[in-house]
């Protein structure tokens, strides 16, 4: 088990970035939408914002919304259906404490200027609430369509991180295949604490090395017990050989929660059906092996949304405050 005694902080940031990411701790966020559309890759919507509202006053760390700007039918998932920007200024009024992430921003298809007055209106606007996940992108149909190339998608990924970057100094200089700043014009607002934390979603098409380096944190899928420890040790042995502080790293989970306590698990999509028992016995495990931030996903549930959300306030998030 890791020791949590002693344990020194990670570097400060935004607001979100401190609360939903502490060493030796795991926090518990959510995937929007909060409905349960197993069956259908495009989501009614229903009552999308009062549910949001509802996991921030039940104390969930954070709600993740994912990029998606075209319903690919093979894919399987439209997302939450609104764009990811748009959405967020929804979220931020219709919620005050909780954390509002993106898994992930897909940087090769959109302008990195764009991203960054976006990012950082939505940051501002929320009280320093975003925690931005950036990806090079895994859907090689929405390429075309925006008269982009998917097989260089790792460069202009890059690229746009350090456009990004740049974007929080004051009057920034960058020569950059994104675009060239010469120091003469500023972009507003800045983030909310003079920077956006950034965290990059698998490998992006970059070596193990630069993802450590360039990133805030890591964001990977659930795995076995065994290599997820490898891959969390590996990620963490590289930001050191950087010569970096320690960085956060967190994981997706979908998850059906059923409605006898001790019920064990069975293998659904990236995630199980289990009852909480076996669930809490899972972050516990998964906390020790290094992972500082879980997002459940609830599209496969069977039980109803708002009772799954009372559930899990009740019956997990406890054990995993201070």
């Amino acid at each position: 088990m890791l020791d949590k005694s002693n344990t020194p902080n990670f570097a400060p940031l935004n607001r979100a970035f401190n609360a939903v990411f502490r060493p030796g701790r795991l926090s518990i966020g959510l995937v929007v939408p909060l409905e349960a559309n197993r069956n259908d890759p495009v989501p009614t919507m229903t009552r999308h914002l009062e549910r949001a509202a509802l996991a921030d006053e039940l104390g969930f760390a954070a709600l993740w919304l994912r990029d998606v700007p075209f319903n690919v039918p093979s894919f399987g998932d439209a997302g939450q259906v609104f764009d990811p920007f748009v959405y967020l200024g929804a979220l931020g009024v219709a919620t005050r404490d909780i954390a509002l992430g993106v898994a992930s921003i897909v940087l090769p298809l959109r302008h990195p200027a764009h991203v960054a007055k976006a990012a950082a209106s939505a940051d501002q606007l929320s009280g320093g609430r975003l925690l931005l996940g950036v990806a090079s992108g895994d859907r090689p149909e929405e390429y075309p369509a925006l008269n982009k190339n998917f097989s260089d998608r790792g460069a202009r990924f890059r690229d746009s991180l350090a456009y990004i970057r740049a974007m929080a100094q004051d009057y920034p200089r960058l020569d950059n295949p994104q675009g060239d700043l010469s120091g003469g014009i500023d972009m507003l607002p800045k983030p909310a604490a003079g920077r956006l934390p950034l965290l990059i979603t698998g490998g992006s098409q970059r070596t193990p090395e630069w993802v450590a380096r360039h990133g805030d944190g890591w964001m990977t899928y659930p795995r076995g017990t065994a290599a997820q420890s490898r891959v969390v040790a590996d990620y963490r042995a590289r930001v050191a050989q950087a010569g970096l502080p320690d960085k956060p790293v967190m994981q997706s989970l979908y998850v059906d929660l059923v409605d006898q306590a001790d019920a064990p698990p069975r293998p659904i999509h990236l995630g199980f059906s289990a009852g909480t028992d076996y669930l809490r016995r899972y972050l516990h495990e998964i906390r020790d092996l290094g992972i500082n931030h879980v997002a459940l996903n609830l599209r496969f549930n069977v039980a109803g949304i708002e009772p799954t959300l009372h559930r899990l306030a009740d019956e997990v998030l406890p054990e995993f405050h201070d």
